[in-house]
């Protein structure tokens, strides 16, 4: 598992470092949530939540501000999509029932972790805006209860975390996932999350490239640190396959002495891992029970 280029540049997202790169295939595909044009990716991104450290908030009132500095000012070029923004989240996660939510492994691996972190709904761009300054409502914070389930091992590659947030979400719904069987080969994918700990961005226009490991797929889809816990989506259904966890590696040197995301074609570098979503046995046994 390689280390993360980034981390050298966000120095911050400390918590990343047990995480493996992402990449760039063929065109970038990532999007501001203002720009997609897809009502049902909007709708998902609703249910998508950015894990920031909790010392990088500020409460005022009704209202959350989120601090952070630029992509541009970690050391990646300004001609770089995105260097402007800010780059506050360490990890990304995804809402799967009223008080559950699921990320990486890697992202969440100690109480220490669970309660030195908060999970951000609507960390994102909803309009075309240099501004720096990123602020949510109070409501859509919410801290690390205790861990339910998880599991980074070495010999699996099995990387997932369940954790219970300290109150319901009563403003947002639940995603729906995969509770048995596994995506097809070549199924169209799209990822939401939070790629170099940037603003929620959207990303398809990728496929299921390898599908052969019970516990993983391979996909090519365009991301970065930031991006492990992650919602996988099959485009067509919205439902959830699986976690991005892992990829290529994220930026490479330029000759002007900064980085720039690496770009590899569709089909080839190492491909972007993605946890399947069936592995979280307590997640598949809660809602297998509920169907009976």
């Amino acid at each position: 598992m390689q280390n993360l280029v980034i981390v050298a540049l966000l120095s911050s997202l400390s918590l990343i470092t047990n995480a493996s790169d992402k990449v760039v295939y063929g065109i970038d595909n990532r999007v501001d949530l203002f720009q997609t044009e897809v009502p049902l990716f909007y709708e998902l991104a609703h249910s998508t939540a950015a894990m920031i450290r909790s010392s990088d908030l500020s409460e005022n009132g009704e209202s959350v501000t989120i601090s952070g500095s630029t992509l541009e000012s970690r050391g990646i070029c300004p001609t770089a999509r995105f260097s402007k923004q800010l780059t506050a989240a360490s990890c990304s996660g995804f809402l799967v029932g009223p008080n559950l939510l699921v990320t990486a492994g890697h992202c969440i691996t100690s109480q220490r972790d669970c309660e030195s972190f908060s999970w951000v709904f609507d960390y994102n761009i909803t309009e075309d805006s240099e501004s720096l300054e990123y602020v949510v409502p109070a409501s859509s914070v919410y801290k690390c209860s205790k861990i339910i389930e998880q599991d980074l091992s070495r010999s699996t590659m099995n990387d997932f975390a369940l954790i219970e947030l300290d109150r319901e979400v009563n403003d947002r719904t639940p995603l729906d996932y995969r509770k048995e069987g596994k995506v097809e080969l070549e199924e169209s994918l799209v990822v939401i999350g939070h790629p170099s700990g940037l603003p929620t961005k959207i990303a398809d226009g990728a496929w299921v490239r390898t599908n052969s490991n019970p516990y993983y797929f391979v996909t090519n889809l365009d991301t970065f640190g930031g991006n492990s816990g992650s919602a996988v989506f099959n485009t067509e259904t919205g439902v959830v396959e699986g976690i991005l966890v892992r990829g290529e590696r994220d930026y490479e040197w330029d000759s002007r002495g900064c980085r720039v995301p690496k770009v590899c074609d569709e089909n080839e570098c190492r491909g972007e891992d993605v946890t399947r979503i069936t592995v979280i046995s307590e997640l598949i046994t809660s809602a297998l029970t509920k169907t009976e």
